[in-house]
């Protein structure tokens, strides 16, 4: 905690208070969406088709817009698109507390989706941008424990109100972004975007987007990373259908038992991994290693079958590795990104990114569940660790080629 305070206070008020913000977007998103899906069907009566419907236009707007998200953050400006995230969160968090039709309740999940598409491209860029290319890992280092620290505390508080019932956790998460909205646009400073062009706005953002089509190093760089977030979703997907198989009715206890140790772990670890790895690693190594350990994690899933002391074991020590992997690679992804953007669009190339780790994670969750019909235990365990070494040899190969080098342009503009 010490290590945390000073590395904080050594950054500037603005990425303080962005990383402050990351906090409470977390706490505010997961006090509530954790408990959404139990709301629509028991509360509201939904049948399952429709409890599905409501989630997946969340996640359909929010990836399918991150790109359009970042675009508009390099146009118009880092600090409107955050403010406009967080007002549209209040607004999708304050109907989800009194919607009872279908109709109401798929638009407040579509602002929830486009609300985070806005504000999250935009505060990685800006904190980017804050932090400078000699601090960027250090500051989303410390950006990722604020991240996880939200995760972690997000659904304790939203258990703790829902002794009230669902409506006061909406309506608690709504003034949280309430408050963040009106903070953030009397604290954080403007930062004017610097490659807004006199030209129509739509001829500007095709060439914006016609420009990272073309830069092939992070096209290959973004697919290359897009199975980490495939591996990083099996907390949600894979371990609660393993912690199934062994635990029954268990499962609820030994869930939240598992988000509790990935959390902990990537808060615990942060700090100690990134300071190593600076020491220790280039930015490129750090990302492989971080690859390895989380293919790694799913090893201890492999046997048949466990006690229950073992099994719990098992899926805990899995949980632990892949925060860790995860809180090694992260800060050197983030700047990796940086750099792969020359310094120019981060926001559209963020949101590029996220749109790209989106479609992965979409697509690799319908591939995960195919291999556990299949009847075949070991299967889905093998093919996630092996999706990991896959991803590890791929980012090893883009450095050795030099893909992942910053070009002449960038080296001559930053000395």
């Amino acid at each position: 905690m010490r290590r945390l305070r000073a590395q904080v206070a050594s950054f500037d008020r603005p990425a303080r208070l962005l990383m402050v913000n990351q906090f409470a977007i977390n706490l505010g998103f997961y006090m509530l969406m954790p408990y959404l899906a139990d709301h629509l069907s028991h509360g509201l009566g939904l049948a399952a088709w429709a409890v599905g419907l409501v989630l997946g236009v969340r996640n359909l707007s929010q990836q399918g817009m991150f790109l359009v998200g970042g675009t508009l953050a390099d146009r118009y400006g880092c600090k409107p698109m955050i403010l406009a995230g967080c007002a549209l969160r209040t607004v999708a968090f304050g109907l989800l507390a009194v919607a009872g039709s279908l109709p109401v309740l798929i638009v407040a999940s579509a602002l929830t989706g486009l609300a985070g598409a806005l504000f999250n491209p935009a505060v990685r860029a800006y904190l980017a941008a804050e932090a400078g290319e000699e601090r960027r890992v250090e500051a989303f280092a410390a950006f990722n424990v604020f991240y996880q620290t939200g995760i972690l505390v997000g659904p304790l508080a939203g258990l703790a109100l829902l002794t009230w019932d669902f409506g006061a956790v909406c309506a608690v998460a709504a003034l949280i972004f309430g408050t963040l909205a009106v903070l953030q646009a009397r604290a954080l400073p403007a930062r004017p975007p610097t490659d807004r062009r006199a030209e129509p706005a739509w001829r500007a953002v095709a060439a914006d987007w016609r420009t990272i089509a073309a830069n092939r190093p992070f096209l290959l760089f973004a697919a290359a990373m897009s199975g980490s977030y495939v591996l990083a979703f099996q907390v949600y997907l894979a371990l609660p259908l393993r912690a199934r198989e062994l635990f029954g009715d268990r499962t609820g206890l030994v869930t939240g038992a598992i988000f509790a140790v990935s959390a902990l772990a990537a808060l615990s670890g942060q700090l100690k991994l990134t300071a190593w790895a600076k020491r220790t690693l280039s930015g490129p190594r750090a990302i492989v290693y971080g690859l390895v350990v989380m293919g790694a994690a799913f090893l201890p899933l492999l046997p048949r079958s466990y006690d229950a002391v073992v099994g719990v074991g098992a899926l805990a020590l899995c949980a632990a590795l892949l925060a860790w992997g995860g809180a090694l690679l992260y800060p050197f992804e983030m700047d990796t990104v940086v750099r792969l953007s020359d310094d120019r669009l981060v926001a559209t190339y963020y949101g590029a990114y996220n749109t790209a780790s989106g479609i992965a994670v979409s697509l690799g969750n319908l591939a995960v569940g195919a291999l556990f019909d299949t009847g075949v235990r070991w299967l889905p365990w093998g093919v996630l660790a092996v999706t990991g070494l896959l991803c590890a040899g791929l980012v090893a190969r883009l450095h050795r080629a030099g893909y992942l080098t910053p070009r002449p342009a960038t080296v001559a503009a930053t000395g």
